[in-house]
């Protein structure tokens, strides 16, 4: 079950939501409309014991370059 990150073309709200199949029907949180766009995640290595981010300079794995999953 893979987690996507969109967003929503109506609010510009992003968001994550976890995918259970292809033919789902992704939602907004926000304004719970249904015009979506799936986008590029940012991803993380771990190297050793620490994790290093592909962006930011946050050790969090869930955070992106404009939103902050709530880790902060």
């Amino acid at each position: 079950m893979p987690i996507y990150e969109y967003r929503c073309r109506t609010c510009d709200k992003q968001f994550e939501t976890i995918v259970f199949g292809s033919d789902d029907d992704v939602t907004c949180p926000e304004c719970k409309g249904g015009d979506v766009k799936r986008i590029m995640s940012a991803c993380g290595f771990k190297s050793g014991e620490s994790f290093t981010p592909s962006t930011g300079s946050s050790g969090c794995g869930s955070c992106t370059s404009t939103n902050c999953s709530g880790c902060h």
